[in-house]
């Protein structure tokens, strides 16, 4: 498979996953400044940008809601932001035509079209809402229609990834907020995982095991074991056609931060959240920066449209 073909369907994968998770914490972030009214706004949305990576304003200028949205949710040129992601994977995929499905392409295609009608709504909530659904279609199609060859490791590599680093960027907003952030049954329903965190534990359910249950659960899908586990799988389906060093490179630091999580008792890693979920989103971008120096070499540095800086 071409590089330039790779790389399109591997951000493919991140770019609709990040639209996805993205729509789930800021829909949390702005239904706890709702239902708080003495919730210290720009505060919580200054932390909430320094989880995003993303640059708050001077210290003299207040950081609301509305500039929270415009920056994460509706800016269009930024990789960072829903409305930005969702034009990158569409543009990632008319890279990538004649490789994935049709129906994959008239998705995100339709996807990109409906987007502008979907923007700044009355209720942010419907929004987020939207963009969940639509990323819900496309991994269904992905999942359905897509030969289990390298198209289809590719497209989930990137989405494992991203995965594992939202879900990390989600749980350190609960551990910075402390008694003032989210509850850890709303972190649960923001995710999909309510239901199936319940029907586990039954009676037995408690705030410990509802964090192990995002972080360390090997069968519920949007833990980070979870993706962590498939990104290793997705590494080792494609180790085939390629340099062995090169890709076990990539699965080095998955498999180390994915250990470190799994076998060390749970109580140490929710002592230190935030450094620990911090380890997580560096080893999912020094795997993702492997996996680009094997899979995707240049010359010289190509900037596709809308990439992650």
């Amino acid at each position: 498979m071409l590089s330039r073909i790779a790389e399109s369907l591997f951000w493919i994968g991140r770019y609709v996953e990040r639209a996805d998770d993205t729509a789930r914490l800021l829909d949390v972030h702005v239904q706890i400044l709702l239902e708080d009214p003495w919730a210290e706004e720009d505060l919580a949305c200054r932390s909430l940008l320094s989880v995003m990576d993303r640059a708050a304003p001077p210290a003299h200028v207040e950081v609301g809601r509305e500039f929270v949205l415009d920056m994460l949710a509706y800016e269009r040129f930024a990789p960072s932001s829903i409305a930005g992601s969702l034009v990158s994977a569409r543009e990632n995929a008319r890279r990538a035509r004649e490789i994935i499905s049709t129906e994959l392409w008239e998705c995100l295609n339709a996807t990109w079209n409906q987007l502008p009608s979907h923007m700044r709504p009355a209720r942010p909530h419907d929004y987020f809402t939207w963009v969940r659904e639509r990323a819900a279609i496309v991994a269904g199609i992905m999942d359905s229609a897509t030969s289990r060859d390298d198209t289809w490791n590719f497209m989930v590599l990137g989405r494992s990834i991203e995965r594992a680093d939202m879900t990390a960027r989600l749980l350190t907003t609960r551990a910075l907020a402390g008694s003032a952030g989210p509850s850890w049954t709303t972190l649960l329903r923001s995710c999909g995982a309510h239901e199936a965190f319940l029907r586990m534990y039954r009676g037995a359910a408690s705030d410990e095991r509802a964090a192990g249950f995002l972080l360390t659960d090997r069968l519920f899908p949007r833990s980070i074991v979870f993706a962590l586990n498939q990104a290793e799988a997705c590494l080792s389906n494609l180790e085939g056609t390629s340099d062995r060093a090169a890709v076990d490179d990539a699965r080095r630091h998955i498999g180390y931060v994915r250990t470190n999580l799994e076998y060390r008792p749970l109580i140490e890693v929710l002592d230190a959240l935030p450094k620990e979920m911090e380890r997580v989103q560096r080893a999912c971008s020094a795997a993702s920066d492997a996996i680009r120096g094997r899979y995707f070499p240049s010359a010289s540095s190509t900037n596709w449209v809308g990439e992650a800086l």
